[in-house]
């Protein structure tokens, strides 16, 4: 699959794109049945009424791999980002059935690193479960893309994201400031297989699921920018 101009164009001035069918039936059955395999007594995993979720995927079920990262998928990150790219951090989320999880207009500001440094531009320092996080300087955040493999169809019935294109290209955005009788919403629907990308300055929220229907995404970010020398991206995965 070639990502065509079209993905390209939106993806910069959108700030998101829709890649449909990058993996088959198939492929998405093999994920699911790793995935079902799975410990959930770890400490990355995540289990609520509303959500299940598993931080540090990619390093946490290794297996899954070289499933996601074939010649295809690694071509149209490739076509999409440019040269350079490598996993600094991946997410999967499970929103059940009768989940009433709602997340409001944000962005995604902070990056996962393995310990907390003083360093100029770096701010707003969180450690959860042993993981830092902090919020880096704009112009790595402004580099960064957001690769969202879906599970299952995906629409706003069962969470699809909603978003405000072009609003990544507006540096930090106060969601408090956010107008939507001004601003142009839309809402990503993702069938199962296709793949929703996008920056993560981007301003996106997440409904509550009214249809009984799965929401299952595997959530992976990329980077091409090494961080200062005294830090490490926490989930860094060549491939």
């Amino acid at each position: 699959m070639l990502a065509s101009e079209t993905h390209r164009t939106s993806l910069e001035k959108n700030g998101f794109t829709i890649v449909d069918a990058v993996f088959s039936k198939e492929e998405i059955a093999q994920m699911l049945g790793i995935i079902e395999m799975a410990d959930t007594s770890k400490s990355t995993f995540r289990k609520s009424a509303d959500l299940f979720a598993i931080r540090q995927f990619l390093k946490e079920i290794p297996e899954i791999n070289p499933i996601i990262f074939d010649q295809n998928f690694k071509n149209l990150i490739q076509q999409l980002f440019g040269e350079g790219y490598f996993v600094v951090k991946s997410i999967y989320f499970d929103k059940p059935e009768q989940s009433n999880w709602f997340v409001a207009y944000h962005q995604d500001l902070t990056i996962s690193v393995d310990k907390k440094e003083q360093l100029p531009g770096y701010e707003n320092w969180t450690v959860k479960q042993g993981q830092f996080a902090v919020q880096p300087p704009l112009d790595l955040l402004e580099q960064m893309y957001t690769v969202r493999i879906h599970l299952d169809d995906t629409d706003e019935n069962n969470g699809a994201l909603k978003v405000i294109p072009g609003s990544h290209l507006k540096g930090i955005y106060r969601p408090a400031a956010l107008d939507l009788s001004i601003e142009k919403e839309a809402s990503c629907k993702v069938s199962s297989g296709g793949m929703m990308i996008m920056k993560p300055l981007l301003l996106h929220s997440s409904g509550r699921t009214t249809n009984n229907t799965k929401r299952r995404v595997i959530h992976i970010e990329f980077s091409r920018l090494e961080l200062p020398t005294v830090l490490n991206w926490a989930e860094r995965v060549p491939h």
